[in-house]
């Protein structure tokens, strides 16, 4: 085996360079670090629980799917399955939140006619 820094000849089974002292082993690359991976678990119980039931479940279901994935290795499912989770969370506020609105210009609007008669 050649040393890849001196080229000198060593032995095949050598860990190092018996000239230069340089390592023989192959290099194994750095695990490259990845940032974490929001589960959005407790907004989408939240969401569902004042919000809009149906929406929010499907954020309950995508939500519970990140850790599995990440348990399992898959990074970018995980990745996935988080922002869907999110995006379901925001779907169910939304639809919640335009209810409790719709909700109030209705009463407003009945308030406004008993005052009328």
């Amino acid at each position: 085996m050649y040393c890849p820094a001196c080229g000198t000849k060593n032995d095949d089974n050598a860990k190092f360079c018996q000239s230069c002292g340089k390592s023989l082993l192959p290099e194994t690359p750095a695990p490259v670090p990845q940032r974490p991976v929001p589960n959005y678990l407790v907004q989408a119980i939240l969401v569902t629980i004042f919000c809009c039931l149906p929406f929010g479940i499907v954020a309950i279901v995508y939500a519970a799917q990140v850790n599995s994935k990440l348990a399992a290795g898959d990074y970018n499912g995980a990745m996935a399955a988080s922002n869907n989770a999110k995006i379901w969370s925001w779907v169910s506020f939304g639809l919640g939140l335009a209810g409790v609105i719709i909700y109030a210009i209705i009463a407003v609007l009945g308030v406004m006619a008993g005052f009328r008669s």
